[in-house]
């Protein structure tokens, strides 16, 4: 695709009201818009002179909604194939596409987004949030979050994909925006609602493959190669023949959500699967292209990426020899956190288990950091510690760290929760534990009022070949993980009715002590600037009592806090620090407005004081004041 031509893939209304039609093929012989409503009829595309592969057309007063499908002709026959960038399925991923008018009455024209170091980010699934499943149901709880102290919301992927049950990782169509959730007017309205209340939005958006059913992206040729695999077949080609193409369709796709929707921002799926040997890798030509719209739009544009290469590339700078995406999920706190509390050991928690791996996470946001692995049987990681000029150190807003997410509790074979691993203390420990952690802090919806109902793996497909192949790939996907009974079948509704929210359980019992304990401690995060200040490098920690227990001590100016975590199962008594002031206690877990029962921990305490810590029990001091 030439630069300085660029064009606009779809069907997409002009100003004088008529619909332009632009498709890149470029193997095809001939192709031709035809048209089911408003009335049948069949109009020739032409190719586009300067820009080879490319064909287009002009339909003038083409209503707005009418459905039509590209008929294409490869030189072995034709075929009918719906828009590869759709912007609406209104009858499915087999069904054809429909026009869309993209005009919206934005609201938000005072939003700038959030700095990236001030984000709160709740992880959700439109279909299983609500007990209606849309964009605009979510909207009546967003007052909610945002006093519980959330002020990003991150939705899974909304690309169309088979039926109405899907985690949204088997999307077919990235442009199209899923029916069943209420399609482009209700995710605007909902980014409208969230930016009118001092929120911002991510959208997850998956750029290293297409799901198995409806993927009529092969129709097109090119968009695939065989030179490279991923876990879920062929992988995208991104640096072979034809390979401009394939960019620019996810390029554009990208600048579409964030400009269309007013998007702040893409959380990129798995970009480890994301192969390109290119002297310009496509994440880095993402970045670019990102950043320019950023300019022109002038607000910021995020770019996060999952990876579990702890590849500190992704996000180093360009002048530096990395792709310059702006945060990364950074998954060892997560894995040494949980393998810590619950003792797992199967899987990647097979090379965690210890304090002291979780000790290291606070100061280095890659545990492993080109160390020997046992799980991957080979040496694992890179150094975002690194103080040399080309390598640079990577500061703390650029690591996005959780005790859970949508992978951690939906790939277990029962979709449990860390709350139902754990005992109640043990559960408030965690969230102090990461909640506190210099980085940007990333909930799973429910996560904050301890929801009973699991988050299980869910499909509808209508192939009942595929349906089998689901059923019986979950059945052998955990031989090592702990099983109580039959894993639930993905393609049966009460699995997805299983994972939704029951919303009223937070309101009463346990549920209304976890959201306040949740509310407190954020709110003690968002306003110490010890605290809310993300820079690990003002931060030391200690292991004390036999390795049971960690000292957390975080400074910023004249805001100093010291979090003490003990992680046993029996009280530890231990020697305050040789620190001057008197240290004040703000937090404990063990408080009974959050369900505790057995407070220990002075209300203050001064240097060399000997005290004691209750059993998975997390307390937060703060310097009152230095002696005279």
């Amino acid at each position: 695709m030439r630069e300085s031509q660029a064009i606009k893939l779809g069907a997409n209304y002009l100003a004088n009201g008529d619909c332009q039609f632009i498709l890149w093929a470029p193997q095809v012989k001939k192709v031709s818009v035809n048209l089911s409503t408003p009335q049948p009829q069949t109009i020739a595309l032409e190719p586009i002179i300067d820009q080879p592969g490319y064909w287009q057309t002009i339909i003038k007063n083409l209503p707005i909604g009418s459905l039509y499908k590209y008929g294409i002709d490869l030189g072995d026959g034709l075929a009918e194939r719906a828009d590869p960038a759709s912007y609406s399925q209104p009858e499915g991923v087999h069904g054809p596409s429909a026009t869309v008018d993209h005009s919206f009455p934005w609201q938000d024209q005072s939003w700038s987004n959030l700095p990236l170091a001030e984000m709160v980010i709740y992880e959700l699934h439109t279909g299983t949030f609500t007990p209606e499943g849309t964009f605009t149901a979510i909207i009546p709880r967003l007052a909610e979050l945002k006093e519980l102290g959330i002020n990003t919301i991150e939705i899974m992927p909304v690309a169309q994909f088979p039926g109405e049950r899907n985690w949204g990782y088997d999307g077919v169509f990235p442009y199209a925006v899923q029916n069943s959730y209420g399609g482009v007017a209700g995710l605007k309205t909902l980014v409208n609602a969230c930016h009118q209340l001092g929120m911002a939005v991510i959208l997850d958006v998956v750029y290293n493959h297409l799901g198995p059913e409806g993927n009529y992206l092969w129709s097109f040729d090119h968009y695939f190669t065989d030179r490279y695999y991923t876990p879920w077949g062929s992988a995208v080609n991104y640096d072979g023949h034809c390979s401009d193409g394939v960019r620019y369709y996810f390029i554009a796709n990208a600048l579409y959500w964030l400009q269309e929707f007013h998007l702040d921002g893409l959380r990129l799926d798995a970009v480890q699967t994301i192969y390109d040997l290119g002297a310009k890798h496509f994440l880095e030509e993402l970045q670019e292209k990102v950043t320019a719209l950023s300019v022109t739009l002038a607000k910021p544009l995020y770019l996060i990426a999952e990876s579990d290469l702890n590849d500190v590339r992704i996000i180093r700078p360009v002048s530096h020899g990395g792709h310059g995406l702006h945060t990364q999920w950074a998954d060892d706190l997560h894995h040494a956190l949980h393998s810590l509390c619950t003792g797992e050991k199967w899987g990647y928690y097979d090379d965690f288990g210890t304090i002291d791996h979780l000790a290291k996470a606070y100061t280095n946001p890659f545990v492993y950091d080109w160390q020997y692995s046992t799980y991957r049987q080979r040496h694992h990681g890179s150094d975002p510690n690194n103080t040399s000029i080309e390598q640079g150190f990577r500061p703390s807003e650029q690591f996005v760290v959780c005790s859970q997410n949508h992978d951690q509790v939906g790939n277990r074979p029962h979709g449990q929760r860390l709350c139902h691993l754990l005992n109640w203390q043990a559960s408030k420990l965690v969230a102090a534990a990461y909640l506190f952690s210099p980085y940007i802090p990333m909930l799973f919806m429910g996560e904050e009022y301890a929801a009973s109902t699991p988050f299980l793996y869910f499909v509808s497909h209508s192939d009942a070949n595929l349906q089998i192949a689901v059923s019986e790939g979950r059945q052998r996907e955990f031989p090592d993980a702990p099983r109580q009974g039959e894993i639930a079948d993905p393609n049966s509704e009460k699995t997805f009715t299983a994972s939704c929210l029951n919303w009223q359980e937070q309101y009463a019992g346990k549920h209304q002590q976890m959201r306040a304990f949740y509310q407190k401690v954020l709110h003690l995060r968002r306003t110490i600037p010890a605290l809310s200040q993300l820079k690990r490098e003002n931060l030391t920690v200690e292991i004390l009592a036999s390795d049971q227990v960690l000292q957390i001590y975080r400074y910023y100016e004249n805001s100093q806090i010291l979090l003490f975590l003990n992680f046993s199962d029996t009280q530890q008594n231990l020697t305050f620090p040789t620190l001057d002031g008197i240290w004040q206690k703000i937090l404990d877990t063990d408080h009974p407005d959050w369900g505790g029962k057995n407070i220990t921990a002075p209300e203050q305490l001064q240097a060399s004081e000997t005290w004691a810590i209750a059993p998975h029990n997390g307390v937060l001091y703060q310097l009152d004041h230095l002696d005279n």
